[in-house]
C-alpha cells in the first residue's frame, strides 16, 4: 500500500514522471502512486510541481506536503501534514 498512518499525518510513496504532457494521478507504479508531472526535472522544478499538485488534489495548503525522501530520484515518500492514510485515499482519485 502506497499510503500509511504516521504520526502527524500520513506519508505517500510516489513514482514521479516528470515531462508529462499534463499533471494527474496515472495508477500504481512498482508499489508507488504514480503521478505525471508536465515540468521537467531542472532546478526542482518537478518537485515543486508534485507538491503543488499533490497538495491541490488532496485540498490541503501547500505547506502540509512536504517530501521526506527522494529529492534528486523519480521515488520519493511524501508527508502529508494533518491527515490519515484513510483520508489522503479518499482524496486521491484516478484520473481517467
Amino acid at each position: 500500500m502506497p499510503v500509511r498512518d504516521v504520526v502527524g499525518g500520513a506519508t505517500v510513496e510516489v513514482w514521479v514522471q516528470p515531462r508529462a504532457s499534463k499533471d494527474r494521478i496515472a495508477g500504481i507504479h512498482s508499489g508507488a502512486l504514480k503521478v505525471q508531472v508536465a515540468a521537467p526535472p531542472v532546478d526542482g522544478e518537478a518537485n515543486e510541481a508534485l507538491i503543488r499538485y499533490l497538495a491541490k488534489s488532496l485540498g490541503v495548503p501547500r505547506s502540509r506536503v512536504t517530501i521526506l525522501r527522494g529529492e534528486t530520484g523519480r521515488r520519493k515518500s511524501i508527508f502529508v501534514a494533518g491527515l490519515s492514510a484513510a483520508e489522503v485515499l479518499q482524496r486521491l482519485t484516478l484520473d481517467a
